[in-house]
């Protein structure tokens, strides 16, 4: 039993104590609550609401009856659909290659996505000019071209790089979870292998592809790092939102755009969280992938077509990280080609960006898993008030876009006067992830059987005692995971902190971002690598945490 001695010496003294009384656990789980909710309100509330009481009723006729903002909403509608289709696409067939066919490599096919998944989402938009820019490598070097892709052509290839992974994850479950006898009595009847994938395989994929697409919707959207360096002339909501306030000074209207980026990205959102539910109890009817029946073989050309598929996306990926690599250490990208440190060397110059980079992300990590570990008890293992409104808000800011977040935090410390950025950032990330944290202790705690829960309380333990001695050493896998998840996004993240950043606070993510807009590719390159590699000795050092976490809780749980 997990903390067996303590939890039965609280049973001993709640019998011995015939009367009833508020003990200080319990006051300080009312405490706790009423931070969670406080915190909530100010933090999630009063920003959105100072965004939208912001702009005057001018301000909107002047955003809905220009010609120019309505080109911008049209190419931000042309974007999202354009990139969330083509990005589904490559994802969903990148997953059936790598859990229908029998290619080659498939695990090392499998480990791609993921890996691109967890890098900071700045990679892909300096990797895109380094590749296919005026002098990239694929576009000058091997092709011998003098043209441009800044523009809409530029940044629908730099959102699926960056967006497929995502499909990828989602269509595999799916895929995974689909029954093998289903598609084998297809075949039983003479159903030929195209019929099969059409009127089986793609069928019971649906709910995967729907989830997959309305998520990359919404993350297309808010994306703010691509369409601000590859874009160009394409204008779109996202960058216009910051680009209004800071550039032309124009709060009003840049909270109007932020609000016609809300609307669209909210439906989405709650469409997608219906999707989700409808799909696990979808998926629940079909059973899940347990058959003793082998899969069948795909065809030699099926598999041809396939691995040259995943291989073809894999080179692009593993490109993107070597040209950020090399960027660093060439003395011009595309012009002088000759070796130099210079750039490595010009590191010593960031070290404030990269100390506030690690720092701000890992006080948000902290702080959003308490607080999600923390909102998720209260919604799903208590019975105290609020629990709607706990839940609400904490899968709020997962349909607002990231640059809104950062306006709507910029305007609600103007008006309460509040001026300390550093812990401005580290509450802007905390609010921004929550959501996938929220998430991710949400499946880990609803894994977890309220039976040790009714145990330990019929032993005396208060909820305090239950959360602290059985829920969270149950979770200290999960609580990990959305420790790191966190982590790593921070590092990176651009959209919602940019509006907050000041001479005293700079960031790396941004830093890299105003080095690549003047020019400054090596210094970027070489910024850009050496916060990708402390990323992903986080996420090494993580994962390794991560196993030895789950083993232990694992034998707990066996024993208990």
């Amino acid at each position: 039993m997990v903390k067996i001695g303590k939890i039965e010496k609280k049973g001993r003294n709640f019998h011995a104590n015939t009367p009833l009384r508020p003990t200080s656990s319990s006051v300080s789980l009312s405490l706790l609550h009423a931070a969670v909710v406080i915190f909530l309100a100010v933090c999630v509330i009063f920003p959105l609401l100072c965004v939208g009481a912001t702009p005057t009723k001018d301000d909107f006729v002047s955003v809905l009856s220009s010609s120019v903002w309505h080109g911008a909403m049209r190419n931000t509608l042309i974007e999202c659909v354009s990139s969330t289709a083509l990005s589904v696409l490559v994802g969903y067939l990148f997953a059936y290659a790598v859990v229908k066919a029998d290619i080659p490599c498939k695990k090392f096919f499998a480990l791609i996505p993921i890996l691109h998944l967890m890098t900071p989402p700045f990679v892909g938009g300096l990797s895109f000019i380094l590749l296919f820019g005026r002098q990239g490598f694929f576009t000058h070097r091997i092709l011998h071209l003098d043209v441009s892709l800044y523009g809409f052509w530029g940044l629908l290839i730099a959102q699926v790089l960056c967006f497929f992974p995502i499909a990828y994850l989602m269509c595999a479950q799916t895929l995974r979870r689909i029954n093998p006898s289903l598609e084998q009595a297809a075949r039983a009847m003479g159903a030929s292998k195209p019929r099969i994938a059409l009127t089986v395989t793609i069928p019971l994929s649906l709910p995967g592809i729907l989830s997959s697409a309305l998520f990359i919707a919404v993350s297309v959207l808010s994306d703010f790092g691509n369409p601000m360096i590859v874009a160009g002339r394409f204008r779109v909501l996202a960058v216009e939102v910051y680009t209004q306030l800071t550039g032309w000074v124009s709060a009003g209207t840049s909270c109007v755009l932020a609000i016609v980026l809300l609307v669209p990205s909210v439906l989405l959102f709650l469409a997608q969280n219906h999707v989700m539910k409808k799909q696990n109890a979808k998926i629940a009817t079909i059973g899940a992938k347990d058959s003793s029946l082998p899969e069948k073989k795909s065809s030699k050309p099926t598999k041809v077509v396939l691995f040259l598929f995943c291989s073809f996306f894999s080179l692009l990926v593993a490109a993107q990280f070597v040209s950020i690599v090399m960027g660093a250490f060439q003395t011009l990208w595309g012009i002088d080609t000759r070796p130099t440190l210079a750039h490595i060397a010009s590191i010593a110059k960031f070290t404030k960006e990269l100390k506030n980079s690690l720092l701000f992300a890992f006080a948000a990590s902290i702080a959003g898993t308490v607080l999600a570990s923390l909102s998720v008890f209260f919604v799903s293992r208590s019975s105290l008030r609020l629990k709607k409104y706990i839940d609400i808000c904490a899968q709020l800011p997962a349909a607002v876009p990231g640059s809104l977040f950062g306006l709507a935090f910029s305007l609600a410390s103007a008006r309460v006067g509040f001026r300390n950025s550093a812990v401005l950032i580290v509450i802007a990330m905390t609010v921004y992830f929550l959501p996938f944290s929220y998430r991710i202790i949400s499946s880990v705690f609803a894994q977890i059987k309220t039976t040790l829960d009714d145990g330990a309380r019929a032993l005396g333990a208060d909820k305090l005692c239950v959360l602290k001695t059985i829920l969270l050493p149950l979770s200290r896998g999960g609580i990990a995971a959305s420790f790191i998840y966190d982590f790593v996004r921070g590092v990176g993240t651009l959209s919602s902190v940019i509006f907050l950043v000041s001479f005293s606070t700079p960031l790396a993510s941004i830093r890299i971002l105003n080095l690549a807009e003047q020019g400054e590719w090596g210094k970027s390159a070489a910024l850009a690598t050496v916060l990708t590699m402390l990323t992903f000795s986080v996420l090494i050092a993580g994962r390794f945490i991560i196993s030895i976490l789950d083993s232990k809780a694992h034998k707990k749980q066996a024993q208990t």
